[in-house]
């Protein structure tokens, strides 16, 4: 496969993800989890490699990577690392797979068939463990069964990546040896699983002569001290009120309060604060949040808190000026740029938001989440035929490629507000959707 090729591929895999499991679009996690991801791709031995990182919302303790350089991370995954090196390196290990080909090889298969069945093979495959509703990529699967044996890796794949994956976190100022210490923590943890281990250890199997040798690979390198930066702890602390239930998540993190370190002490704090936030106690997250800016008055995050606070409060215009004044610290941040826009739609400024998003998808990647907020800005303001080509896109990407063509059919239909130039625009992109489709519906 050409690089090209598994890139088209990968593409029409996320699609198939996204239909199929729910991937986590919150702009802190996403931002967070490519800048580690970013961060070591640039430090691998194949830096020019185009890279997607995702995190899928499963419990379970489980990373995967796809042709094309699409790497995804369980949210158990995240919440089960005790340092940011530990996340760091299975990141490093999945990478690894990608630079060293092995997915190129073992897609081969795959590559045989047209890209939108290819694609639901591999998810199937690839998903198959984590969630037993996968059905129509399921039944592909099973019918194109021996592609199964021809995508696990092999041993010599696995050492390789472990191998690179070292070298690559300790090209990128990790500690080398939080690999085989994720690993080693991860093999004692099975003595409490019966026969139902975690789909990493299914997909990854960890031996002693496993880490034995990642741990000998590691020690070639400089000893580094894993504390982890405090981006790290913050999304862990936001991903556990995500995944509970608002009083559980205020009762978790009271307690962890009570017999906190230093260190702990402010991501403990945060994810009370937005703990808190999603209970509606709005008077004891503001004395939370107070205490934190104190100690740290321009760390974004708690800014973003900040002005969800006076959000929930009624005072709009309050929580504009608390994201006007953090865009000039941080001019385009993605979180921010989300949450500002946000703001101005609710304070009735449309169009000031639309001008927002659309001046960041000229200098950045548009994402599912900022075409999805993209099509509500336009509308409001009165770009109705902007906001059906912004819903097509969202809609092609999370895989429901015909109400994308549908979406551009209605754009089409506003001929006294089409330039020529738009309409020739439209009408390309519903050609490659239905292209697209074509495909797909005869898989």
């Amino acid at each position: 496969m050409s690089a090209d090729e598994e890139r088209r591929r990968g593409e029409a895999f996320m699609r198939q993800i996204r239909a199929t499991l729910k991937i986590i679009e919150e702009p802190e996690i996403v931002e967070y989890v490519e800048s580690l991801g970013f961060r070591l791709a640039s430090s691998s031995d194949s830096p020019s490699q185009e890279f997607t990182f995702f995190v899928v919302e499963d419990p379970s303790i489980n990373a995967f990577a796809a042709p094309g350089g699409f790497i995804g991370i369980n949210t158990g995954l995240i919440l089960a690392t005790e340092t940011e090196g530990e996340l760091a390196a299975v990141l490093a290990h999945e990478i690894a797979h990608v630079t060293q080909r092995h997915l190129a090889r073992a897609y081969e298969a795959a590559s045989k068939m047209s890209i939108p069945t290819g694609a639901a093979v591999l998810a199937a495959i690839i998903l198959g463990a984590q969630n037993s509703q996968v059905t129509e990529a399921a039944i592909v699967a099973a019918a194109a069964g021996s592609v199964q044996s021809q995508i696990n890796f092999t041993r010599a794949h696995e050492k390789e990546a472990d191998r690179v994956g070292i070298q690559t976190l300790a090209q990128a100022g990790f500690n080398p040896r939080s690999m085989p210490a994720f690993f080693e923590r991860l093999q004692q943890a099975t003595r409490y699983y019966d026969s139902d281990l975690p789909e990493f250890l299914q997909t990854h199997p960890v031996t002693h002569a496993r880490i034995a040798d990642s741990m000998a690979r590691a020690e070639t390198y400089p000893a580094r001290q894993d504390t982890g930066r405090s981006a790290y702890r913050l999304v862990q602390a936001k991903l556990r009120v995500m995944q509970s239930s608002p009083p559980q998540a205020i009762n978790y993190f009271r307690e962890k309060l009570k017999d906190a370190s230093a260190e702990d002490t402010s991501a403990l704090r945060y994810g009370y604060v937005l703990a808190l936030l999603a209970d509606s106690q709005l008077d004891e997250s503001r004395v939370q949040l107070d205490i934190l800016l104190k100690d740290d008055p321009e760390r974004l995050p708690y800014l973003l808190a900040l002005a969800k606070h006076d959000l929930a409060r009624g005072n709009t215009g309050q929580a504009v000026a608390i994201h006007a004044n953090a865009f000039k610290l941080f001019p385009y941040n993605y979180p921010l740029t989300i949450r500002y826009a946000e703001a101005l739609l609710q304070d009735q400024q449309a169009d000031q938001a639309r001008s927002l998003l659309e001046e960041y998808s000229r200098r950045k990647k548009p994402t599912l989440l900022l075409y999805q907020l993209l099509a509500r800005v336009e509308e409001a303001s009165g770009q109705v035929v902007n906001a059906h080509q912004s819903l097509a896109e969202y809609y092609y990407l999370i895989g429901e490629t015909a109400s994308a063509i549908e979406q551009l059919k209605i754009a089409l239909k506003y001929t006294d507000r089409i330039s020529d130039y738009q309409r020739s625009r439209i009408t390309a992109r519903r050609d490659q959707f239905q292209a697209v489709l074509a495909q797909e519906t005869t898989r």
